[in-house]
Formats: C-alpha cells, structure tokens, sequence
C-alpha cells in the first residue's frame, strides 16, 4: 500500500514537471507540487527501504562523488564544423547538392552551454556524461539526476542514448551572481562557464541549487527505433518526455534556411537563455550517413555562427609574450570590457605588420570584437578620438624575457627569439608537451608549470618523470596535499604508455600537428625508424609536404634532441605505434575505396578500420580516382557515380571474401 503510493505520488510529480518543464503548460500550482513533493519525502524519510532509484526526490542533490570517472563513448560526441556568413552557408548547401541530394534541413538553435550523453536502460536514467574530448568524457549522473527537465523515468522502458545541451538561464545566471556578490565570491563570466562549473561538482547540492536546464537535440542511433529523419527524432524524444527545443525550424531550400537564420539573428536576446548560433543538420538520416564525417566533423550538419560583437574600450598598454616556439607576439592591454557574455582584458595584436597597417598606438579608443565568439582581436582604433596623448607602436628588437635579439620571418611577418635556453619558450613548450593531445598528463595547469619551472623542479620533459623526487617539497605547496601529489605522479606513470603520436606531437617539432604526428607514427611504426627516415623517404610519405619534410629531419638532425629521445628511452616511455598496424593485401593495398548504404555485419568506422588496416584509404566521395565502391542497402548517389565512371562495385559478400583471402 505504501509502495504503491510512493509510485503514485512519482508519476503525479513526474508528469507535472514534464508539463511544466518541457510543454510550458502547468497542470498543477506550485503549492501542490511542493505538497506531492514533500509528503513523498515524508513516506520516504520513514520507509527507506521503499525508496525508488527513480523518485523525483533525488533531485535535491546530497550525493558527493571522490572523483569523476571516465566514460568512453559508444559513438564519438563530434564537435561541429562552423560557417559565418551566408557565402559560408550557400557553399556547405552546394557541397551537399553536389552529391546528388535534395536536401532538407532542420535547423536548430544553438545553446551555449554544454553538451551532455543520456543513457537510459529499461526507461531509467542510468548515466550522464560530459562531452570530454569527443571519444572520452566525465560521468557527472549524481549531477544530471538534479536537474529537473531531465527526465529519471521515460514514457517508454526502452534502452537508449540521447544528447543535449546543459544550460542555466540568463535568470538564474543573475540570481547566482547576485548571490555570489552577496557572499564576496568571485562572479560567473557568463552562463555557459557557469553551466559547466555546476555540472562538475563532487557535490551534487551545489548543481541542484544552480537551477540547470538541458534541452536534448540529437538521437545517436535513430535508424534502431524505425526513425529515418532528424526532425522525426525530435518528435520522438518528446513523446519519451525529453525537453526538446520548440523554436526548431524544418526547411527545404536555402532561402528558407537563412530567413530562419535572420530571424533568430535579430530576436537571441529575446530568448530567456543564451544562444551563440544555428545548428543546420541535413534531414534525412540516410543522406547522413552517405555524407559521413571528416576526422573532426560531421559533413552533413554545420554551425553558423552569429556575427561578433563589437564594442569600444581603451588600449593602455602593449605588451609581447613568447609562444613555444619562440614567436613574439605583440597583445593589446585593454580597459577591462564585457564582450558577447566575458569580461575581456587582454587581446591579440597578431605581429608587426598588422599594428602598423591599423595604425594602433597605445592610448588609443579601439573597436574589439570576439572572431567567431571565441578569441578577441582588435579592429581598428578611433582616430577621430585622439587627443594627442597617444604613443606610437614600437616593435621590440630582443626577448621580452632573456633579451636575445629577434629575428624576423618575412614569410610569416613574425619575430622570433632563437635562444635556445630562453625560459619563456621552455615554458610553453613545458605547457605543451602535458598538453590533452600531447601526452595527456592531468593535474598540470598553465600556473602550475610555471611555478613548477621557476621553483627548479621541471626545467625539461624528462623532469616531469622524477618529479617524485620532490614530493616533500611539493607538500609544502598550497593546494598539494597526498592524494593531489599522488594522482599528479600517477598521471605522469601513465603517459609512458601512450603511442607513439602523442609523444611526437608532444616534443613539438615544428609543423608537426596532431594529424601528422600519427601519419608518422603509423609509417614508421617506430621511433627509431623515423629518425633513420630520409629527406626523400619522408617525401614519399602520406600527408607530408616539403616543409615539413625538412622540419622533422633538422629537428632529428639535432644531438639534443636525439639526447632527450635516448633519456626517454632510459625510463621506459614507449617509442612504438600502438594503432592498428598495416597488413599489405593485395585487394586493398594503396587503393582507395568509397562506402555507401548501410552494411548489415560492420558499422562504417568498423568497415573503414579494416580497409585502413589493409593498406586502403577511404574517402567520402566517388571519384575517377576511386578504386572501388562498397555498397550497403539503401545506397546513395554515389552508387549511381559509380555506375557512371564505371568504377569496381562490391557488395557486402564480397568485401567479406575478399577478407578471406
């Protein structure tokens, strides 16, 4: 009996709170609610034995985690390509058409806050996670079961993933500001930092009272649940109970699509949350799948983002800082101004060349503008305010930091310090290698180095692994108690074990990006063979261009740095490709291949694995360079551009067989 009204009192408050949350249509008063409410928390103080994973009251918070666990995505949480003005957007239309597709949009508004994975077994909420990097990301669940339009039960017992966006309104930004005030706390920028802040507490008390909304956006595997369009998920997640966005628009030409963009351009302020730009996502989940994805974005959707925001603030002061690889670039100091939702105080300048041609001084009144809404830049000064105090740009001739004297790069319009020893250089390059993509060793702030480099404890790579060495020093440092000190060191023991990519991108050869690193790493399987690699060898190299050619063999070329790969060595970092290595078949060896329609036995990337693995590359498009063109059920048009060209087609069975051999 009291079960039973335990369950009956859930679905009361449940039902409520989707109306309210997700419909706008209130079935019952607040006071009602809060009675529900309070007499499920009274049955439930008294019979904690009944308490049910999936009641409401959970929200409340209480829980407190020691760590955030690490969740690996089924499916890749893919960041979006973006596009800014209407060229950009007629030429991402263009590029679909151009594969033989009508296409329909969907368009969407884009939150800014911060993306979020929803896995439900049986109907129950059973995980939440953050985006992370795309292929990792942060289980936060005791935090997500806090906010309210986030459903714990669904309308269906169904098992499925969903992703959306974790977002605070512009009100409840101001409230908690307003209260961080009040409590001489330091303010949130804007709410998207908020946001993020919230949904990373060990203590989910703290996101409950931070009054988190999250619309869902995205249904990772529609195709599973009979779904054949974007707009038909959208439609099916609500039913389920999800909050779903109601100012999504569906278009089906180009005219329509940036009218709906003009629209939300001129009315974002009026929305009660911020939105820095459009999602556009082609429709059809088949076309989808036809256009696949880059190595970062999907080809099938793109974010336009809003024009920048420009505002006056006075420049007082010029100043230089030096990058790891010894560039000097000149940053503006700015009067401290909030631009699209931060506070701004400092901004690129970029080199010489730009400052002169703007004719900036120090002193000046200037127009700066986030590009993108991200990074800020100086426009222009506004000579017509100048009153004559202002002090011309003078380019430095040495080192802001060890006083060497710089030298130009006229390709670039840069300067650089050639000191080899210069601390500044050490440090970014120090910042770099403990870097995400790099080596990925936690627990290293930007400060941190610093502070870490001018104390002597890491003037080098290899100092990073005998930091252990100065764990009693380290423990008179604020914010460095045991468990601190030990993830730190159990961090750096862990970086030893990545493949050969990350340690190459992390030494940061000059032109040597993430991309390339692995390009190398895969060819050369190992460290010792790349270093043996030729000018000419390295030429014939996939991906690697003259330049960067010449980078790699003056940088091995170098005994202080084949010293620092010998160190490494000592101490047991791997030095090898741990990918999948490159088994040359005859059937798939340095030939190109093209997938299209739906494989009944392997996933796209699955498929695409076992052809790169083979000596194969896959593309997107059909091509007279294309070899062969795989095809599922329900292909697209390059199916048809195969049959034109008069391409290899294989079915499924053949490319098992071919397998085989």
């Amino acid at each position: 009996m009291i079960l039973n009204r335990m369950k009956e009192l859930i679905k009361i408050i449940e039902t409520a709170a989707f109306q309210y949350y997700t419909l706008d249509k209130p079935v019952i008063t607040d006071q009602e609610y809060d009675r529900y409410v309070q007499e499920l928390l009274t049955l439930e103080a008294k019979y904690p034995e009944l308490v049910l994973d999936n009641s409401p009251t959970k929200r409340v918070g209480g829980l407190i985690i020691d760590e955030f666990k690490k969740i690996v995505h089924e499916k890749p949480m893919l960041s979006l390509g973006n596009v800014f003005n209407e060229a950009d957007i007629r030429e991402f239309d263009e590029r679909i058409k151009k594969e033989g597709i009508k296409p329909k949009y969907v368009c969407e508004l884009k939150i800014d806050g911060l993306a979020v994975s929803l896995l439900y077994k049986n109907g129950n909420l059973v995980r939440g996670a953050t985006r992370g990097d795309g292929i990792i990301g942060e289980d936060i669940t005791h935090n997500v079961k806090t906010i309210k339009s986030i459903p714990l039960k669904l309308n269906q017992d169904i098992d499925i993933e969903v992703r959306g966006e974790i977002y605070m309104s512009k009100k409840s930004f101001n409230e908690l500001n307003e209260q961080r005030l009040t409590n001489n706390e330091e303010v949130f920028a804007n709410p998207r930092n908020a946001a993020a802040g919230s949904v990373r507490q060990l203590d989910s008390k703290i996101a409950a009272n931070r009054k988190l909304d999250c619309f869902v956006y995205h249904l990772p595997e529609a195709l599973n649940y009979d779904i054949s369009s974007h707009h038909e998920a959208l439609k099916f997640m609500q039913a389920l109970g999800f909050n779903v966005n109601p100012n999504t628009g569906y278009v089906d030409n180009i005219d329509d699509l940036l009218n709906y963009i003009n629209e939300w351009t001129t009315n974002r302020d009026k929305l009660a949350y911020e939105i820095d730009g459009i999602v556009i996502k082609l429709d059809n989940i088949n076309e989808q799948i036809d256009l696949g994805f880059t190595a970062k974005y999907p080809r099938w959707a793109t974010a336009y983002k809003f024009p920048a925001i420009e505002v006056i603030t006075k420049l007082t002061d010029i100043i230089f800082t030096v990058g790891r690889t010894g560039q000097v670039t000149p940053n503006a100091v700015l009067e401290p101004v909030r631009v699209a939702g931060s506070v701004v105080s400092r901004a690129t300048l970029h080199n010489e060349d730009n400052v002169v041609n703007k004719d900036i001084k120090i002193g000046d009144l200037v127009t700066i503008r986030k590009a993108g809404d991200v990074i800020p830049e100086v426009i222009r000064p506004l000579v017509e305010r100048r009153d004559g105090s202002e002090i011309p740009f003078q380019m430095i001739t040495n080192c802001p930091i060890c006083h060497y004297p710089l030298k130009r790069n006229e390709e670039q319009a840069a300067y650089y310090c050639n000191n080899v020893n210069c601390d500044a250089k050490k440090i970014e390059s120090l910042i770099h290698f403990v870097s995400r993509n790099a080596m990925n060793i936690e627990g290293f702030g930007d400060r941190i180095i610093e502070d870490f480099y001018n104390l002597g404890y890491i003037k080098n790579f290899i100092d990073f692994y005998h930091l252990e060495n100065h764990q009693i020093e380290l423990k008179e440092l604020e914010g460095f108690g045991d468990k601190s000190i030990t993830n730190l060191l159990t961090s750096i023991e862990n970086s030893k074990h990545n493949s050969l990519e990350r340690l190459l991108f992390a030494l940061g050869i000059r032109h040597v990006g993430q991309k390339t690193a692995k390009v190398l790493a895969s060819k050369y399987s190992n460290i010792d063979n790349l270093i043996a690699a030729s000018y000419d060898e390295l030429l014939n190299t996939n991906d690697i261009g003259a330049i960067i050619a010449k980078s790699i063999i003056e940088y091995f070329g170098n005994q202080k740095n084949i010293n620092v790969i010998n160190m490494f060595k000592h101490i047991n970092i791997n030095m090898t490709y741990l990918g999948t290595k490159i088994d040359h078949h005859e059937d798939f060896y340095q030939k190109t291949f093209v997938l299209t329609g739906n494989l009944d036995n392997y996933t796209r990337d699955e498929a695409s694995a076992i052809i790169e693995s083979l000596g194969g590359s896959v593309t997107d498009s059909v091509s007279k360079k294309t070899d062969v063109v795989i095809v599922g059920s329900n292909p697209g048009s390059k199916y048809n551009n195969a049959l034109a060209l008069g391409i290899i087609i294989w079915d499924e069975q053949t490319f098992a067989n071919s397998l085989k051999k």
